[in-house]
């Protein structure tokens, strides 16, 4: 008997009776999991040859055909454009000039305010032109949400076609967790849905006031994040506001002060049933201009194809994409943002996840899709893309299984599986992950919208059942060295996250990893071979996942 089988068998063996229905080359598949396999993809994906894998980059490119010629050895069916494993993507980005982008309030009565780039607002043109002008009405629709099922339209009874509408981030406050997920944020609180709603609703710009315990992250953030590069999927039909904004609390208070009133008694009227969204006696006139760049950049597809006929695919996920090069670096220092821990362990992971399926010669009933999804630090785009043009009908995926930002630092007892209670397959997850030796912590408010930031995301707006899986919640290390490892994540999270000291480590301990792709193996299989997996009964994703059907 080859080595691999045995050591199914072997582990087999010791399992318990509700894990023999798994089949023995399943068993041998998560028997050839190897940790020492995941240490070295990451290893190479996180190398500085590679320059921090930015999209439409020569890094990017080293990065998805390393990806591409992996995915080849093992055998996997390409599930990209043109019998190749790369799905190619059309990117634009815009980046708006800080001197010649400017904004100005201008109220009915008394002095314009000139507003100061980066300190006072941040701004991008999503119709992505290098110049615009707006002179136009500010609209104040207070979350700017519109949500039937909780029977509240912040647009009632106004028309904002081509005016600038004025809201808050986040949801109405609630403690009821069905009314707009109590203290959890919802998709209708984010940024992005407000930009979106903005356009539906044939508005030309939006400006979201940021407020610290609102957004749940400073304004150090907004800058840092919205003064640079800004990239889009090019050619999206979907229609798109001339500028993207935010503006300070204090921007706020002047516009609201211009306007006979104060942000205090307009944020309590916000989130009070009957709010009435009115024009207020003050315009914006903006002008931006923008340098813009067009590019391409691929998500990479391999199938491990099911029996023909109508699938029941499960697909796996993590982004390889990371923020390139750091143009202020000095020579002197490191400028490389490597990536090692985002994403190269979720990468290398889903790489392992297919190997080991290969090496063991599992063939599955339903196709099992491994994609690695480029510029999810963009906005998950790749993923988003992915979404509208997966390599299957969107209705016949399942599951999505995503893998982001897993630390190398060894064996943890809890599960992070954010999302997953929402669906019907929570029970089993929850069954599979105890055999594991996994706890699932009892959900907390998710207060920041954690759910919504990463590529699971892109499938959950589609309709596919999808959450991310990880070692998270207060870890128990299984070993001596409990204090220290955490102690390496809490410095990780502190000062090497997005930062160029993201870098790989040969003492990484990938036992977790190797421990997580087994269990997300098994997981799959459980996708393929279970009921149709649906999102429970009201969730905001559910007429999605009806649509697609």
């Amino acid at each position: 008997m080859p080595r691999h089988l045995l050591a199914a068998a072997i582990l087999a063996s010791s399992l318990p009776l509700a894990a023999q229905t798994i089949p023995p080359s399943v068993e041998a598949a998560k028997a050839a999991v190897s940790s020492a396999s995941i240490r070295a993809y990451d290893r190479y994906l996180s190398d500085d040859l590679l320059e921090g894998r930015y999209p439409g980059q020569r890094g990017g490119e080293l990065a998805a055909k390393y990806i591409a010629s992996q995915f080849e050895s093992y055998g996997l069916k390409p599930g990209g454009d043109k019998g190749t494993f790369f799905q190619q993507v059309d990117f634009t980005s815009v980046k708006a000039d800080p001197v010649k982008t400017t904004f100005t309030l201008v109220p009915k009565t008394g002095a314009p305010t000139k507003l100061r780039f980066a300190d006072d607002f941040v701004v991008f043109n999503e119709q992505l032109t290098s110049s615009v002008t707006i002179s136009a009405p500010i609209v104040w629709v207070g979350y700017g949400i519109t949500a039937p099922e909780f029977q509240w339209d912040d647009f009632a009874g106004i028309d904002v076609k081509g005016k600038v509408i004025l809201c808050f981030v986040n949801d109405p406050p609630s403690d009821d967790p069905n009314f707009f997920g109590g203290k959890s944020l919802t998709y209708y609180g984010r940024w992005t849905y407000k930009f979106e709603q903005a356009a539906r609703k044939g508005a030309i710009g939006a400006l979201i006031i940021h407020r610290t315990d609102l957004a749940s992250y400073g304004w150090d953030v907004v800058r840092n994040s919205n003064s640079a590069e800004k990239t889009f999927i090019a050619h999206d039909e979907n229609p798109h506001v001339k500028a993207a904004s935010w503006i300070q609390l204090d921007v706020a208070k002047q516009i609201f002060a211009a306007s006979g009133t104060d942000l205090d008694k307009e944020f309590t009227a916000a989130g009070t049933r009957g709010f009435k969204a009115r024009e207020l006696p003050i315009k914006l006139d903006a002008t931006i201009v923008s340098t813009v760049r067009n590019f391409q950049s691929p998500n990479v597809i391999g199938i491990l194809p099911g029996a023909p006929g109508n699938d029941q695919a499960v697909i796996y996920t993590a982004h390889y994409d990371h923020l390139g090069v750091k143009s202020d670096g000095k020579p002197a220092e490191d400028n490389i943002f490597n990536g090692a821990g985002d994403n190269g362990t979720g990468a290398a992971m889903i790489l392992e996840m297919a190997r080991a399926l290969s090496v063991a010669k599992v063939t599955p009933p339903h196709s099992m899709i491994f994609a690695a999804v480029t510029a999810e630090e963009q906005g998950l785009l790749g993923s988003a893309y992915l979404a509208q043009h997966p390599p299957v009908p969107i209705g016949q995926i399942n599951l999505d299984l995503n893998f982001d930002e897993i630390l190398p630092y060894g064996q943890g007892d809890q599960l992070h599986a954010s999302g997953s209670q929402r669906t019907t397959f929570y029970p089993t997850l929850e069954t599979t992950a105890k055999r594991f030796g996994y706890s699932i912590p009892p959900p907390r408010p998710d207060t920041s919208g954690g759910y919504y930031r990463s590529d699971h995301f892109s499938f959950a707006h589609a309709g596919v059942p999808a959450f991310s899986v990880g070692q998270g919640g207060d870890l128990k290390y299984i070993g001596p060295d409990e204090a220290k490892v955490k102690a390496l994540a809490a410095n990780y999270n502190k000062n090497d996250y997005h930062n160029v000291t993201d870098n790989f480590h040969e003492e990484w301990d990938f036992t977790g990893n190797a421990a997580l792709c087994r269990l997300g193996i098994e997981l799959g299989w459980n996708s393929l071979t279970g009921p149709p997996i649906t999102w429970k009964a009201g969730d905001e994703f559910e007429a999605a996942r009806k649509a697609s059907k």
